[in-house]
Parts: structure tokens; C-alpha cells; sequence
């Protein structure tokens, strides 16, 4: 466990469900940064430090809902695995949809795992506590 903060980018369109990793990141303690933007073009932009993210910190990993405006969920997933600079950093989709046709495509670009929001809150909470502490606190990342 290295205890260093990361940055964690959170690319989702539903202001509760936002709300929710926030508040469950936070009170998990894990001191990680997290920045959220509201649909696939603005985390592209954020990755590329494009548009208004000249300045962004590099995310250690992505948390990408797939029914995203603007830019849908699949193609930021693609274009981020396709790109050698972020190729490397983990992407959980974070998603209602339990299509297999979005879990077969999500993986076949490369998804390093595919998490289906639960309807029930609370077990909603549960799965974000077991996801901050696996890939927070038990993952291991490459030194870069």
C-alpha cells in the first residue's frame, strides 16, 4: 500500500450518481483528487488538456459511465486505448446497462473491468466502497 493520492477522473452525466462516488470515495478515506465532468467530449478534453483543461492532472484511473451526451461512453473508451500517452491508465465502466453487446464492445476496446450500477442504493454504496478500496488501495500502478 503506498498511500499516494492519484487523481481520479469520473465522467458521468447523472448529478446523484456523481454525488454518490463522491460521497463514498470521501467517506471510505481515501485521499485520492476527484475530478468530474458530465459527458464524453469534456473527458476528452480533460485527458488531451484540451478546451478548459490546459492544466489537468493525469488520472491514475477513469470511472466512465457509457450513456454519456455529446460523446458516448464506447467511443471515449476507444479513443483513450487507442492513444499510446493514455493507453495505460485503468478505465472501469461504471454503468446501468447489463447489454452484453455494451460488455462484449467495452472489453474489446480494452476495459480493465465493467461494473453495472445497482438500482438498490444501498448496494449502490457497497460496490463503491469495494471499488475505491480495489483499485485505491489493493491495485498496484507501475512507477511512471
Amino acid at each position: 500500500m503506498t498511500g499516494e493520492a492519484i487523481t481520479i477522473l469520473l465522467v458521468e452525466d447523472d448529478a446523484a450518481h456523481a454525488e454518490i462516488v463522491r460521497r463514498n470515495l470521501e467517506q471510505s478515506h481515501l485521499a485520492n483528487r476527484l475530478v468530474h465532468v458530465g459527458d464524453g467530449q469534456q473527458a476528452l478534453d480533460y485527458l488531451r488538456r484540451t478546451g478548459k483543461f490546459p492544466d489537468a492532472a493525469r488520472p491514475g484511473l477513469i470511472l466512465l459511465d457509457l450513456r454519456l451526451p455529446r460523446v458516448d461512453g464506447l467511443e471515449v473508451l476507444r479513443e483513450i486505448k487507442e492513444d499510446a500517452d493514455l493507453a495505460s491508465i485503468p478505465v472501469v465502466v461504471l454503468t446501468t446497462s447489463a447489454a452484453e453487446s455494451d460488455v462484449a464492445q467495452a472489453y474489446s476496446y480494452r476495459a480493465n473491468s465493467y461494473l453495472v450500477k445497482p438500482v438498490d442504493f444501498g448496494q449502490f454504496v457497497d460496490l463503491m466502497k469495494t471499488l475505491g478500496y480495489y483499485w485505491l488501495i489493493w491495485n498496484r500502478y507501475p512507477a511512471e
